[in-house]
């Protein structure tokens, strides 16, 4: 954030994904000062400097599990939190004239809009319909918020909401491209017990069908959140017959700081555990075909599932995943590598153990049918992650499909690659899980 005369800049350094500090620029010297001194690790995010550039509104995790707002002291570097440490505070917008703050909480995955005045009380929470909000800006006069919300029935929008009294509007209307929208279908969240107690929380679209297959849906990051957002993938794939499970294996975000370690370096393979629970829990509900799907860490997340429980998937599908830990952290951006290594785990000290787990040593385990897709020119994840696990599985006789994207990177941006690339996967997981469309 900008300081009220065009002073200074605050500025954020980032050590590791879930580790940064913030720094108040001097424009006229260049000096900067740390803001954010803290031991271990602890995010801060989305400052909002006050008029008279005394404070910082922000939101940090510093002395507890979850992101809290707060208030920072510019002089004394003292915090005041205004949240509880309960659920993660994502987004804080301050109006220009410093009267009105906003912020968006975290509760399951669904969005709570707060708004605080500009001392730090809470003011009543506006009605909103359920879903995901972001993108806050108030008008220059402090006068209406603007945000985008998104469901996992509607598609994003911008809304606008008239203050003090909090009436909200919806502005846009984003197209279904000709879909009744009623079609789309709602999940339940849902928790289910993993190998050591733990709930692991999830979002799951059940499928008409009680005996239907389901694909489990991984997500990357892994310092990320399945949320129930609007995914037009999984009512596709819901459209065509099939379940749709997102879990939030141990190492997702939302849920706590503590939750999010629990998957660190010597960890890893505790969440690839909780993958497997999935598939436990959702056989004793009655579905015995189920698929395993991912993109980018969560590729990774498919290929050790494949591998480490052969037996437990009818099908996997890894788009942009990781096969080698070794071979990905050597190839990838050094800039990358940094961020990465606290999570994963370094070369140098972790390289026997990031060998052992890679799924590119146990290919030899794959009997499921797999479908890999990936971008030639990728700079996260080099397509020779892709190339080593199509070869290795072709070498043992395995059934593996490749798609391959030359003009495409980290996922599948384009919307031509996009309408060939997801057909052709919703068909490899009809034919080996036998879904019935329609």
């Amino acid at each position: 954030g900008w300081g009220p005369d065009g002073s200074f800049l605050i500025v954020a350094r980032h050590h590791s994904n879930t580790d940064n500090d913030l720094y108040r620029l001097d424009l006229e010297n260049g000096e900067a000062t740390l803001l954010t001194p803290h031991e271990g690790e602890a995010r801060f995010r989305s400052p909002n400097v006050t008029p008279d550039g005394g404070r910082l509104f922000l939101a940090t995790d510093r002395d507890g599990d979850f992101v809290r707002l707060a208030r920072l002291d510019l002089a004394t570097l003292d915090l005041q939190y205004l949240t509880p440490d309960d659920h993660d505070v994502e987004e804080v917008e301050l109006s220009r004239n410093g009267r009105l703050l906003a912020a968006t909480r975290n509760v399951g995955g669904y969005s709570d809009l707060l708004f605080f005045n500009g001392r730090g009380g809470r003011m009543p929470d506006p009605e909103l319909p359920r879903g995901i909000v972001g993108g806050l800006a108030f008008s220059p006069d402090g006068g209406h918020l603007a945000f985008t919300l998104v469901g996992p029935t509607r598609n994003p929008d911008v809304w606008t909401m008239r203050l003090p009294d909090g009436e909200a509007r919806r502005l846009t209307r984003s197209s279904t491209a000709g879909i009744p929208p009623k079609s789309f279908r709602e999940p339940r969240v849902v928790r289910y017990p993993s190998f050591d107690g733990l709930e692991v929380p999830a979002v799951f679209y059940e499928p008409e069908d009680p005996e239907a297959p389901v694909v489990v849906n991984v997500h990357g990051g892994p310092e990320s959140q399945s949320r129930p957002s609007f995914a037009p993938v999984t009512q596709y794939l819901l459209g065509r017959g099939h379940g749709v499970l997102l879990p939030n294996v141990r190492g997702s975000t939302g849920y706590g700081k503590g939750y999010t370690h629990l998957d660190d370096v010597r960890l890893r393979m505790d969440s690839v555990k909780d993958l497997a629970h999935a598939a436990y829990w959702l056989g004793e509900r009655g579905h015995e075909k189920i698929a395993v799907m991912g993109g980018s860490y969560g590729g990774f997340m498919v290929l050790a599932a494949l591998t480490e429980y052969p037996d437990l998937w009818s099908a996997g599908v890894d788009i942009v995943g990781i096969a080698n830990l070794v071979t990905f952290l050597e190839n990838t951006g050094s800039y990358r590598r940094k961020l990465r290594e606290p999570e994963y785990g370094s070369l140098e000290e972790d390289g026997d153990f990031l060998r052992s787990i890679s799924p590119i040593h146990k290919a030899d385990r794959i009997t499921a049918p797999l479908m890999v897709v990936h971008g030639k020119n990728d700079p996260r994840v080099p397509v020779g992650e892709a190339e080593q696990i199509v070869e290795k599985v072709r070498e043992n006789g395995g059934n593996v499909g490749y798609l391959l994207y030359e003009d495409e990177g980290h996922g599948l941006a384009k919307l031509a690659n996009r309408l060939d690339a997801y057909p052709k996967i919703a068909a490899f997981l009809d034919e080996h899980l036998g879904a019935r469309v329609g």
